[in-house]
């Protein structure tokens, strides 16, 4: 019974497998089929001409930087506001968490065309024109919740202890934030910085209301599908995939030679304390004066 239930486990691991990266394989092998339709069959011979016409492209390279650009004002708005609620919430209790808490949330439950026709009717009530800056302010307004849910959970296992002894101690409460409880937060602000930094790029919804007459990477896929997609399209998704393996693959040979490290120090510092440990338990041997 056992090894039937781990057969239908690998199965279905091969299965899911199978289904998530198999329309990848398709979309990256159309990018390299010398045919105008992107699609790998029939196979008409390999070429790169899809990726020369793509590059070729000022306006996609356009819509590039301006989705470089709004993803990094995105980080920059959504990373403090996302961190002071995260830490608001953790220090206040009762109805007046459960509120704050449903009012940071909400913005995630609501669908993204609605968050970029509200922001574009707000601003426009000042006199605000679109343009990127709104979209980087619409986005914020619901990618900071994802960033005070990551902070929060990093919260719950912070020690308040250390707090009040720094405070015993005479530190004030900017060198507390600064020096106990900034350095204890820095993983959760780091995954916050990355998930808000890609969720701005695959937004398409509220940038799509929001952003004027300027172009990012998913409006202009949108408009190339619209007028007849080619096989560029593929040619650049194939590039992202690439890009994001080889910093996953990065990031986690990093990780990988960290922690081999710190279990090397480990095992170095248990043999220096095994040394001392039978330096002390040897007898000590003396000698008489000389004459």
């Amino acid at each position: 019974m056992r090894s039937r239930s781990n057969w239908l486990f690998h199965l279905y691991i091969f299965i899911f497998l199978l289904y998530m990266l198999l329309p990848l394989v398709v979309m990256g092998g159309a990018a390299l089929n010398d045919s105008r339709f992107p699609s790998v069959y029939p196979w008409v011979g390999f070429t790169s001409q899809w990726f020369v016409e793509l590059f070729q492209d000022a306006r996609m390279w356009q819509a590039f930087v301006n989705t470089i650009l709004v993803a990094i004002a995105v980080v920059i708005i959504s990373v403090p506001i996302g961190a002071a609620a995260a830490i608001l919430i953790n220090s206040i209790a009762g109805t007046t968490r459960t509120v704050l808490y449903g009012l940071m949330v909400a913005p995630i439950l609501t669908p993204g065309a609605v968050i970029g026709i509200s922001t574009l009717l707000f601003w426009n009530e000042f006199g605000v024109p679109a343009g990127l800056h709104l979209s980087a302010l619409g986005q914020a307004s619901y990618i900071s919740a994802f960033v005070m849910l990551l902070v929060l959970a990093r919260l719950q296992s912070f020690d308040r202890g250390l707090e009040e002894a720094a405070l015993d101690l005479g530190a004030n409460y900017n060198q507390v934030v600064r020096r106990i409880l900034l350095p204890h937060l820095y993983p959760a602000l780091g995954a916050g910085a990355a998930i808000a930094f890609f969720q701005s790029i695959e937004n398409f919804n509220t940038t799509l209301f929001t952003r004027g007459t300027y172009d990012t990477l998913t409006v202009y896929v949108f408009s190339k599908v619209r007028s007849g997609i080619t096989p560029t399209i593929n040619a650049l998704a194939l590039i992202l995939i690439v890009v994001t393996l080889v910093i996953m693959l990065y990031f986690e040979w990093a990780r990988r030679r960290k922690e081999k490290a710190l279990v090397a120090r480990a095992d170095t510092k248990e043999q220096i304390t095994k040394a001392e440990a039978i330096g002390r338990n040897q007898p000590q041997v003396t000698f008489p004066p000389t004459q």
